[in-house]
């Protein structure tokens, strides 16, 4: 099931206290990027980050979900009605998010 474009909205609404959110689509369903490394994605909405340290030290009681059939386990992010939440959350993996592979010259 593909995620919707309102849910997509609604979350870019609760990270908009941060700079340099953005996004991509793939596939039906959307990567989150934090100051240009991938924190995570909506996936048949459902918010999942990366399982970095912080975010699983964040989020004490989070559960390990597949994004995708094959994919790897990520972290579901329940709290996405409380925007200080979300926002303190990307604030704390940040550090941890693993940077952007250089680009391929053709």
């Amino acid at each position: 099931m593909a995620s919707s474009k309102e849910y997509l909205e609604f979350i870019l609404g609760q990270l908009s206290g941060l700079e340099e959110i953005s996004y991509r689509a793939m596939m039906g369903e959307f990567i989150i990027y934090y100051r240009g490394k991938i924190a995570g994605g909506i996936y048949d909405d459902r918010l999942l980050v990366k399982p970095v340290e912080s975010a699983i030290s964040y989020m004490t009681d989070a559960s390990f979900e597949l994004p995708y059939e094959g994919g790897k386990e990520m972290l579901l992010v329940e709290e996405v009605d409380d925007r200080d939440f979300l926002t303190g959350l990307f604030r704390a993996m940040y550090e941890e998010l693993p940077a952007p592979k250089p680009k391929k010259k053709k």
